[in-house]
């Protein structure tokens, strides 16, 4: 398996994982609540809370996934743009 095919499917194993954090995050957190309603008999209080903090829970899950596994390759855009057959010619005077 050559590098390219290797980045590639660890990337391809990184966004099924983003997505399945943020459903398990979700649909825990709402089965939670529901199963607290059920046990205080308190209407949908629990449910509602506990489904704003799994969709909280599940954007931060992905935010800390996308900043520990995708990083920036900035430094490479940096020395790019420095090189001089990179740089925008300059326009013409008609």
């Amino acid at each position: 398996m050559d590098n390219e095919t290797k980045k590639l499917s660890i990337q391809m194993a990184y966004a099924s994982s983003i997505g399945i954090a943020m459903v398990l995050a979700i649909f825990g957190c709402l089965l939670l609540g529901s199963y607290l309603d059920r046990k205080f008999d308190s209407g949908h209080v629990f449910t509602i809370v506990f489904l704003l903090i799994g969709i909280s829970a599940g954007f931060r899950n992905i935010y800390a996934l996308i900043k520990k596994n995708f990083r920036d390759d900035e430094s490479i855009i940096k020395s790019l743009k420095s090189e001089p057959h990179r740089q925008r010619p300059t326009p013409k005077k008609t």
